[in-house]
């Protein structure tokens, strides 16, 4: 394929739980390639998350960023993944354990979940030469050298400390070099390649979701709810992390309520295109399918439906699960006293309308919804444009890249519905919890 010399781009690979996505993108934000691999999650039971490292954190990501680079003048090459995840690895960088993800049991530990995931594998594979994250082996995939940002490591507390690396926790040899600025981490043939970083923060660099009242909600195998607000908020079950933007920040935190839990319901309801019968009429989903993270932080806990009676049909079914998903977002947003105006909504949910209108109806929120879902691999691009000299290191220059594809409103009808529902739905969600201890 001929290369267009008149137009450069920088590549963006986004690591997922169910896929590898990688775009192509332009000076303006445009997407000049794109590509999806899915893969498959090892789950045998609630408490097993695993990706086969290799092939995932490997081989898709060399892939992927292959395809779209075919044809284009490629400037830099950045990357981001799902946080945290571990594997251990042999002296040439392949992975000889399966990728342990976030959730799984193996990170059921006092001192955090990352410690868990290694004291796990050094149990399992105390030969390995290293133990990288997914950013890790894609980093040495790509260039040879296995790299993760600040903000990546920053997840791995507090085996990431002040200095870097704490060797009391683990011999900093057998963990991935950090990056601490926007250099080079190592080049793919004679292209830079940025050191790896994390999903949520690509997809906030283009979101767009940059002022007090905007709520940022990930739509993806994991729904992720972050209310921005002014100063540094606290609430209990929740995460506070810093905004790009001065004197801003962000609180909310994940949720088990997105695809991995509305996936099932399709498959179980044969997914209907059926409208449901009537606002009034829905039944409530618990949607604790492999227990929940914020703000419960209950790994223990399980979905259930509950009201459901002879004139339900599938399409009742489905549309209370997207419902629930909508709910918990705006549990995540009662919890931390947010006064929202508005969901900028990102991910590969956003592809589902019904999903998008169940987000405003259970929140009465307008949710406006971004042109281009490959958020994450969008954001890795513009990080990628930093390490290769185009852009200034300031990240937040980055929301001139944010696209709005449309907006959607609530319906009156079913958001009064929703507000007379979502009283029943916290009760039925505290019931499990409490059936649950």
């Amino acid at each position: 394929m001929a290369v267009d010399e008149a137009v450069q781009v920088t590549v963006g690979i986004d690591i997922g739980t169910t896929s590898v996505k990688a775009v192509a993108v332009d000076a303006d934000g445009g997407v000049r390639a794109r590509t999806r691999i899915p893969h498959a999650v090892n789950a045998p039971s609630p408490a097993v998350l695993e990706h086969d490292a290799t092939a995932v954190w490997g081989t898709s990501v060399v892939e992927a960023c292959d395809a779209v680079s075919a044809g284009n003048r490629v400037a830099g090459i950045g990357l981001a993944a799902m946080v945290p995840s571990l594997a251990a690895v042999d002296v040439d960088g392949k992975a000889i354990s399966p990728g342990i993800l976030y959730g799984d049991h193996r990170g059921h530990h006092p001192d955090g979940e990352f410690v868990g995931f290694l004291r796990s594998l050094e149990q399992a594979v105390p030969d390995a030469h290293a133990y990288w994250p997914a950013q890790g082996v894609a980093s040495q995939a790509l260039c040879g050298v296995a790299a993760i940002d600040a903000i990546t490591a920053m997840t791995c507390l507090p085996v990431f400390g002040a200095d870097g690396w704490d060797a009391q926790w683990c011999d900093p040899a057998k963990l991935p070099q950090l990056a601490m600025d926007s250099a080079p981490v190592g080049h793919r043939e004679d292209i830079p390649v940025a050191a790896g970083t994390v999903d949520a923060l690509a997809e906030q660099l283009v979101a767009g979701a940059d002022s007090p009242g905007d709520v940022l909600v990930i739509c993806g195998t994991t729904l992720i709810t972050w209310a921005v607000c002014e100063g540094w908020p606290e609430a209990k079950g929740l995460w506070t992390i810093p905004h790009l933007q001065p004197g801003l920040s962000a609180i909310g935190g994940p949720s088990n309520a997105g695809g991995l839990f509305l996936e099932r319901i399709r498959t179980l309801t044969g997914d209907p295109v059926a409208e449901p019968s009537h606002p009034d009429r829905l039944p409530l989903w618990v949607p604790y399918i492999r227990g929940e993270r914020t703000p419960l932080h209950d790994p223990n806990l399980r979905a259930a439906l509950v009201g459901l009676d002879v004139g339900h049909g599938p399409s009742d079914v489905l549309a209370a699960a997207y419902e629930a998903a909508g709910f918990v977002v705006r549990h995540h947003l009662e919890v931390a006293s947010a006064t929202p105006e508005r969901i900028v909504a990102v991910g590969g949910g956003t592809h589902v309308e019904r999903w998008m209108q169940a987000l405003a109806d259970a929140t009465s929120l307008p949710v406006d919804v971004t042109a281009v879902p490959e958020g994450a691999a969008r954001g890795a691009a513009w990080m990628a444009r930093v390490t290769a000299g185009l852009e200034a290191s300031d990240l937040a220059d980055a929301r001139r890249w944010a696209r709005t594809g449309h907006r959607v409103e609530p319906r009156s009808e079913w958001a009064e519905a929703c507000d007379r529902r979502y009283p029943q739905w916290r009760a039925a969600c505290d019931q499990e919890s409490e059936a649950a201890q």
